[in-house]
């Protein structure tokens, strides 16, 4: 169906005061009612779906399979068109392969509808440019899900680097274990960006949001052989501050144990995190006592919620009450730019400028 008729059956699906109605109530309440339309039902829209039902979301779906078991789990209208959910939802959460993303965005956008969308937000840079672009003219809520930013561990590491407990970044490390997808789209390069832009974009977000704007993208890759391919990915970025960060990541064979770690040093101190084992960040002796006596830099992470909720509960905060998210749709369309980079190194052995 056209644009422009698709966004005549969502203003029609949508009574014109339905936005008075909302902006007249209560901050708190203006979740609740909201119809929000998860497209693709695999399995990251399971990791998103409690967080909206959390917030009293009506919820519906759309997807080339698995559709009708997501809505008997999770209690969703299930529709038969993705034009027939556009013209019926106020927010879309695109949770597709990720070749899909920039096709739907624009779809939703041009449907009147916020937008949130799984990571990578697109597959190439031009693609995320236009899709925030569309947003600005479209006057909507464009969101990446870079969920890890809402982890506890990583959330406690930031609010530590910005209060000074290891002075100036200097050297950071991130590594990502776990078993490779199994679907085939994964590892193919060209449809999912591999495991750059799939797995460690998780953590080259993360050294950009520590250590900020990159001016070099250097990146290698080692692909194994046979039924269960191993495959390594490293990416080392030089920052603007003069920073650099290494990122590793691992796709291993059925059985990998999922695992995560950092470890952030800077002139004044240390901080490092290891998911298997350690229950929260630890400082070095330096950054400790700095903390210990400043009145502390680390959040208290023992009872924080699922990051996937909080994550949806952020962005329904600025969809309905312009409160500030931690993730712009900018800071997707940068990570993006970034990956692009690491897979332009991977193909001409090159250090890339960024």
């Amino acid at each position: 169906m056209h644009a422009r008729a698709i966004a005549a059956r969502a203003h029609r699906a949508r009574p014109p005061d339905l936005q008075r109605r909302r902006d007249d109530m209560p901050h708190q309440d203006r979740a609740q009612g909201l119809r929000v339309g998860i497209i693709g039902t695999g399995g990251i829209s399971r990791a998103h779906a409690p967080g909206w039902i959390e917030l009293g979301a009506d919820l519906h779906c759309y997807s080339h399979s698995g559709g009708e078991a997501f809505a008997e789990q999770f209690g969703a209208t299930v529709h038969g068109t993705r034009e027939e959910l556009l013209a019926a939802v106020d927010v879309v959460d695109v949770c597709t392969p990720t070749p899909a993303h920039a096709e739907i965005v624009h779809a939703a956008l041009d449907a009147g509808c916020d937008v949130v969308c799984e990571k990578p937000l697109t597959l190439t840079t031009e693609d995320a440019r236009a899709v925030i672009a569309h947003a600005e003219r479209a006057g909507r809520h464009l969101f990446p899900a870079h969920v890890v930013r809402y982890f506890p561990q990583y959330a406690a590491a930031k609010q530590a680097v910005d209060n000074g407990a290891v002075g100036t970044p200097a050297v950071l490390r991130y590594e990502r274990t776990g078993e490779a997808p199994g679907q085939d789209w994964y590892a193919d390069d060209e449809a999912s960006g591999g495991i750059i832009m799939d797995q460690m974009i998780h953590d080259l977000d993360q050294a950009i949001w520590i250590a900020g704007p990159v001016t070099s993208v250097y990146a290698q890759q080692s692909v194994g052989e046979g039924p269960d391919t191993v495959r390594t990915g490293h990416v080392v970025l030089t920052h603007a501050g003069g920073a650099i960060s290494h990122c590793r990541g691992l796709w291993g064979p059925p059985g990998t144990a999922f695992r995560y770690t950092f470890d952030i040093a800077g002139d004044a101190g240390r901080l490092q995190y290891d998911s298997d084992g350690d229950p929260a960040v630890q400082l070095d002796a330096v950054a400790a006592a700095r903390s210990q006596g400043e009145g502390g830099y680390l959040p208290d992470v023992s009872s924080m919620r699922s990051p996937y909720s909080k994550e949806i509960r952020e962005f329904t905060a600025a969809i309905t009450n312009g409160e500030p998210a931690r993730v712009s749709a900018a800071d997707g369309a940068y990570v993006v730019e970034v990956s692009r980079a690491a897979l332009e190194s991977l193909a001409t052995g090159r250090s890339i400028p960024c």
